[in-house]
């Protein structure tokens, strides 16, 4: 059986206002028009993760919504405070943790850049998926019948996009 992991860094994000803190900065105008993209080109690849689990900033919660919204149905959306700014290892024991068939994970770099790179065997072609930026969405498919089994290094990469691509 396989599981399906969706990998989304959070659109761009705003620096208007300085004194804000990180956490609460919301999305710019390109990030707004990149999530909704994001969420397009999701409805038209027929990806609907089953559970997505979400950092709580602003931005990330920001990005889940727009892009869900575009979806056939809303999956289940679970924040977790954890997931603000999280180290590769600490996605990388989350996912294992997981019971449904599709996960969709919406965090930060570099923790959700650099684990896209350690999850997949092969990464894809394209000359954005080292840096992994804002916006960027990998599909990664997994061999296992239990995320419990879930090894860096073992994921096929079914897709890579980002927002430049699509708008």
């Amino acid at each position: 059986m396989t599981k399906r992991l969706i990998l989304i860094r959070h659109a761009k994000s705003s620096w208007d206002d300085i004194d804000a803190d990180d956490h609460a900065r919301v999305l710019n105008d390109r990030g707004v028009k990149s999530a909704t993209a994001i969420g397009d080109w999701m409805a038209g690849q027929g990806l609907c993760p089953d559970l997505v689990l979400c950092s709580d900033s602003a931005r990330t919660l920001e990005t889940a919504k727009l892009a869900l919204a575009q979806l056939s149905h809303a999956p289940e959306l679970l924040l977790d405070p954890n997931l603000y700014h999280a180290a590769p290892g600490t996605l990388l024991d989350l996912l294992r943790k997981q019971t449904v068939q599709t996960v969709g994970l919406i965090g930060h770099n570099p923790g959700i850049g650099i684990a896209a790179n350690l999850l997949v065997a092969t990464p894809p072609d394209h000359d954005r998926f080292p840096a992994y930026p804002t916006g960027a969405v990998t599909v990664i498919d997994f061999d296992i019948n239990d995320w419990a089994q879930l090894h860096w290094g073992t994921g096929t990469c079914a897709a890579f996009i980002v927002p430049r691509d699509l708008i």
